[in-house]
């Protein structure tokens, strides 16, 4: 029977994305055949549940693969998988980057392959030259967090924050604007805390600055979710002076409300969030927002809701990320007797979508008639600054930036 190449299924987030990238290289450098692998993310009760039923389904879809689960998942519960009659292999965050989880992968016999992830003090060894669209590639230079908020089972995962050299970080972006790509993605578990494990404990800006300053074909450089109350004077300087940090950020907010934010275990506070919104608005006009903010945490009353609610407005937020709370075991606040009912949680992440959906609109309309510097994702679509699609009549140049007027809008997307 001739071999068929390994299936990939990523579960989350874009950081999963990226390592399944670094995996398909791993196991084509070892010649790995007839698996299939399924990269899980466990931010909530509900992303294992699909991720059992996507298992399912490959099951029954390879009938005769060899099956592995790995992922934060994968590593926080590796039992709940190695019970699944379909899988033939549970390995964990840390093993599924190194060569030798790949070599002679279709012999081990053994189940479970998930040591200790608070262990692992590295991250550099799976870099890959990027990955992405033809057009914007997502480069990795920090993994975990040092942070325990009451909800969140991801350090769990991930392990402590450790951090991607600035040296290796500047070289492999080198590369990725040598082979043509004109944005880059920095990305990361807890972005905002780069640094602190190097020699020096540079910050995020200090790396952000120096990419800028090491690689001047750069066109566009873009940041992802970063934790307001850690971005130091030089992010802020970089924010206000140089044109080809992306306009856009999207911020780990969570929660509108003190008390909430309190019994999240956060590090910010409402004003906080508030102030540092003012302040990169006065530095770079015109900058967009978006946010993570979750509906429903135990305890969570109507009117700390509407708090959240009011954020919303209060720090001019555009895209939002609305998580309905899930209890995930093994967390503080899975401890919290749960006082708000599902149909409750329902509704009020409802209502929150729908105040980013209203947002969403304001933003467009008052896009109309403004001139923008377009990168095209594919012939017809492309992104602004700000990170608004843009659908286009006519083909445009795939990787391209493209300047044009904006004419209209419908739906979430700008027209030219």
């Amino acid at each position: 029977m001739e071999s068929k190449a390994p299936i990939f299924a990523t579960l989350g987030c874009r950081l999963n994305a990226y390592e399944t990238e670094a995996m398909k290289a791993l196991a084509d450098a070892a010649g790995v055949n007839d698996a299939v692998v399924v990269n899980t993310c466990a931010v909530t009760a509900e992303a294992v549940r699909k991720a059992r039923q996507e298992i399912r389904k490959l099951r029954r879809d390879n009938p005769n693969a060899k099956l592995i689960v790995t992922g934060c998942a994968a590593q926080t519960e590796p039992e709940t998988f190695a019970a699944m009659s379909e899988v033939d292999l549970v390995v964990g965050n840390a093993e599924k980057m190194e060569p030798a989880t790949w070599m002679g992968l279709m012999e081990r016999t053994e189940k479970v392959q998930v040591d200790d992830i608070m262990s692992v003090t590295e991250t550099a060894g799976h870099l890959i030259d990027g990955f992405g669209t033809r057009s914007r590639a997502y480069v990795q230079v920090q993994n975990g967090c040092d942070h325990r908020c009451t909800f969140c089972i991801i350090p769990y995962g991930r392990g402590n924050s450790r951090s991607v050299p600035a040296g290796v970080v500047v070289d492999q972006i080198k590369r990725l604007v040598d082979r043509g790509y004109n944005e880059v993605v920095l990305t990361g578990v807890d972005l905002t805390s780069w640094g602190g494990d190097l020699p020096g404990t540079p910050r995020l800006g200090d790396l952000v600055m120096r990419i800028l300053r090491l690689v001047p074909d750069l066109a566009r450089l873009r940041i992802s979710s970063i934790d307001s109350i850690e971005a130091d004077d030089n992010l802020m300087l970089a924010i206000a002076t140089e044109s080809r940090l992306m306009p856009h950020l999207h911020l780990s907010l969570q929660h509108g409300d003190d008390l909430i934010l309190k019994r999240m275990r956060r590090r910010h506070l409402r004003d906080d969030a508030i102030r540092f919104c003012e302040e990169a608005r006065r530095l770079r006009p015109g900058i967009t927002f978006g946010a993570d903010i979750i509906a429903g945490f135990p305890t969570e009353t109507e009117a700390h809701f509407e708090n959240s609610l009011k954020l919303v407005e209060d720090c001019d937020l555009t895209w939002l990320h609305v998580f309905p709370y899930s209890a995930r075991e093994g967390t503080p606040a899975a401890r919290i007797p749960q006082k708000v009912s599902g149909p409750v949680i329902k509704d009020r992440a409802a209502r929150l979508r729908a105040a980013g959906d209203a947002a969403v609109q304001k933003h467009l309309s008052g896009q109309v008639g403004v001139v923008h510097d377009v990168l095209m994702e594919n012939p017809r679509m492309g992104r602004t600054a700000h990170f608004a699609e843009v659908v286009f009549d006519t083909d445009q140049p795939e990787g391209r930036i493209v300047r044009t007027t904006v004419t209209g809008f419908a739906g979430t997307q700008l027209r030219a």
